[in-house]
């Protein structure tokens, strides 16, 4: 049986240029394109049910505590429901 491929998004695949990406696209590819093993965790971000200044400051939040141990917005969850406020 052939392996599933991955979903691909305008916002990781590459074929759309970064300047027509909306902020939330343009957030997300900067932090995939540093860690690609945090693509899952960007992705329910992005599908989250969030407007665009929610998920904008979701992915803000979660981006900002990747350098910092003990942030809760490392857990993607913990980010959306900080946006959702």
């Amino acid at each position: 049986m052939a392996k599933a491929k991955p979903p691909t998004s305008r916002w990781h695949d590459g074929t759309t240029d970064i300047e027509d990406l909306s902020s939330s696209e343009q957030l997300a590819h900067g932090i995939v394109s540093v860690r690609k093993d945090l693509e899952p965790s960007v992705q329910r971000i992005m599908d989250a049910e969030l407007d665009d200044d929610q998920r904008d400051a979701a992915l803000t939040a979660f981006g900002d505590s990747l350098d910092q141990v003990d942030d809760p917005n490392r857990d993607p969850r913990v980010a959306i429901a900080n946006a959702a406020k």
